[in-house]
């Protein structure tokens, strides 16, 4: 079992940046992908960043692309997501995930956070 807990939302202007963590206890996190996840109401959930175990390799969704960065540090079990350039359209609430493959589908995630609301104004 992983326990996941999201940090760091809040509310920015536009062009603003933030940086959530998610930090991990539990089975050992360096064996896990990490991925980021965001869904607003009335939609499903939208894959944003990925990145695998030893953090070698990152996945972005287009839309975040060039302004959004993963990052993980296995000493503290925790995964970052650096977001830069933020837009109105990227106000959701932000979940992470472990999964054992870094993909961008979220069926293929084991365990979740519980998410951190993140609000973009224009």
């Amino acid at each position: 079992q992983v326990q996941l807990v999201e940090s760091g939302g809040g509310l920015v202007q536009a062009g603003g940046s933030l940086r959530l963590s998610c930090a991990a206890s539990g089975r050992t996190f360096s064996s896990y992908a990490m991925g980021w996840f965001r869904q607003v109401p009335g939609k499903e959930r939208e894959f944003v960043a990925t990145i695998s175990w030893s953090g070698g390799s990152t996945y972005y969704a287009d839309s975040v692309k060039g302004r959004f960065t993963i990052s993980r540090d296995n000493a503290k079990d925790t995964v970052y997501l650096q977001m830069n350039s933020l837009k109105p359209e990227d106000t959701a609430v932000y979940y992470c995930a472990a999964g054992r493959v870094t993909t961008n589908i979220p069926q293929t995630y084991h365990y979740w956070g519980q998410g951190t609301q993140v609000t973009v104004s224009s």
